[in-house]
């Protein structure tokens, strides 16, 4: 059987998309499936919109999400080399066919007079073609064309307009008239290939077998398959990949929508483990109800006809939720140790210099609360220092602003001399103690405990009470309660 190849063919232009992550993993995932090879090819051609280290940022993203390539930068692979900018001599090799075939024309027509032919036809109400303002030298012999072709002439196809019909693994089957076909150019004034002939000529050398790419390319089919033709190329298979859609579902996601880069999110806290699940049900479900999913698990469970043919609307709240789960999956599947080692770097300032054990308990009792690991700078820092002490907190909350100040004071002063003789300062422990103070105090449990984790902290909001007294320790918990006793006193 041939072997299943597939590619991830990005252009190094700036920040990686959130659209262009999810061109990779269906690929990857069906390489993996078959057992065959992920190729990682960096299309930059275009050097106007090159951005220095953008492919840097494309490794490290699909390193992060775990989609490792058996070919390309860094890890080589028989087709070297896998940056486009360096296959020159490659691309015009292949163009020297089409001249010998006749079907490629130099073209040296200005970009001015390339203009006026557009407002021509525009004013006769006709659809702009090339071919139909094709200048002399596309009459040349091939043998005048080799002769006279240089850097610093461009290339052009020389189309031949008919019917083509084609398999879309996604959309289904598809067809266009002759009106579609047009003279693109192949190689450009300063040497280098266009997307829509290196790509073509890449994945010929390659053997790609799969090419998944965004729906916007499929206007551009009928001038790729033209290129197959004229070369004497087998088609791959071909799957048009919807958009990722805005929050509104009404066009493209774009930087405006406030979707940030995949970099950006693996630095606010979200893991890859994450990333990787949502993106790739974004679009596609295995015809189940279940939403988690282990890389192996998505590998198993891929199929290409399970991929919607319309657009997925990209919905932030989701990932988080998604991110939520995972924290929660590993922690309890694998161990606090397991991901502990993930939370570095997202601690705040201040709990710099504490020690592992002591933050790993913080961990152990706050991660099912977590929707990224940079909620750790917000939620724990009541764990690593005296909290100010801001009577309005307790006055005003909706449980206790009921209560009168003599009252929370009498409250207060009942629990401190309580805990002040427990020996056993263990959650089993303080949960029995607590339980008998609520008893005692006759209020309810909203008021109570709302008052004493209010005391402790002055957080919005905080792990079970009798965690928290315990992690923090008898020492500062006592000398909170008394630090607000007396603000509440002084008030």
């Amino acid at each position: 059987m041939e072997e299943i190849k597939t590619r991830f063919a990005p252009s190094p232009t700036g920040y990686i998309h959130i659209g262009n992550v999810r061109s990779a993993i269906y690929p990857y995932l069906i390489a993996r499936q078959t057992g065959g090879k992920f190729i990682l090819r960096i299309e930059d051609t275009d050097r106007a919109r090159y951005v220095d280290g953008a492919t840097e940022l494309i490794e490290d993203a699909l390193k992060w999400l775990g989609l490792e390539w058996d070919e390309g930068p860094i890890v080589g692979g028989p087709n070297e080399p896998y940056f486009q900018s360096e296959r020159e001599d490659l691309y015009i090799e292949w163009a020297k066919k089409l001249i010998n075939a006749g079907r490629a024309y130099l073209d040296e027509t200005a970009p001015e007079i390339v203009d006026q032919y557009r407002k021509e036809d525009s004013e006769k109400k006709i659809p702009f073609l090339y071919r139909n303002h094709r200048p002399d030298t596309a009459d040349l012999s091939p043998e005048e064309t080799l002769a006279r072709w240089k850097k610093g002439i461009p290339l052009r196809f020389k189309a031949d307009p008919k019917n083509y019909e084609w398999t879309d693994e996604v959309m289904g089957e598809m067809h266009t008239g002759p009106e579609v076909c047009d003279d693109i150019i192949l190689i450009k004034k300063d040497g280098l290939p266009t997307y829509n002939f290196a790509h073509n000529v890449d994945d010929a050398e390659m053997n790609v077998t799969h090419i998944a790419r965004g729906v916007e390319y499929l206007s551009s089919m009928p001038n790729y398959l033209a290129l197959y033709e004229a070369l004497g190329l087998n088609r791959p298979k071909f799957l048009s990949l919807p958009h990722i859609l805005a929050p509104q579902g009404n066009k493209k996601l774009g930087k405006r929508d406030g979707a940030k880069s995949v970099t950006e999110y693996r630095d606010d806290g979200v893991l890859p483990e994450a990333m990787l699940n949502y993106l790739a049900c974004l679009g596609w479900n295995d015809g189940t109800e279940k939403e988690i999913y282990t890389k192996d698990e998505l590998i198993k469970a891929f199929s290409i006809d399970r991929i919607q043919n319309s657009g997925a609307r990209f919905d932030e709240v989701k990932i988080y939720w998604y991110n939520g789960q995972w924290i929660r999956k590993i922690a309890d599947e694998q161990g606090m140790e397991a991901l502990y080692p993930r939370t570095n770097g997202f601690w705040p300032e201040v709990a710099k210099n504490e020690p592992e054990d002591y933050k790993l308990r913080v961990l152990s009792i706050i991660y099912d609360r977590l929707k990224t690991l940079s909620d750790l700078k917000t939620m724990t820092d009541y764990f690593f220092v005296d909290p100010e002490v801001k009577p309005e907190m307790i006055l005003e909350n909706k449980f206790l602003k009921k209560l009168s100040e003599t009252e929370l004071i009498e409250l207060l002063t009942m629990t401190i001399e309580r805990l002040n003789d427990v020996k056993d300062w263990s959650e089993d422990g303080l949960q029995n103690e607590l339980n008998e103070l609520l008893a005692k105090s006759g209020k309810k449990p909203a008021e109570y405990f709302s008052l004493i984790r209010l005391a402790v902290s002055f957080a919005p909001f905080s792990p079970a009470l009798h965690q928290t007294l315990s992690v923090l320790g008898s020492e500062k918990v006592l000398a909170r309660l008394n630090a607000t006793r007396t603000a509440l006193s002084n008030n």
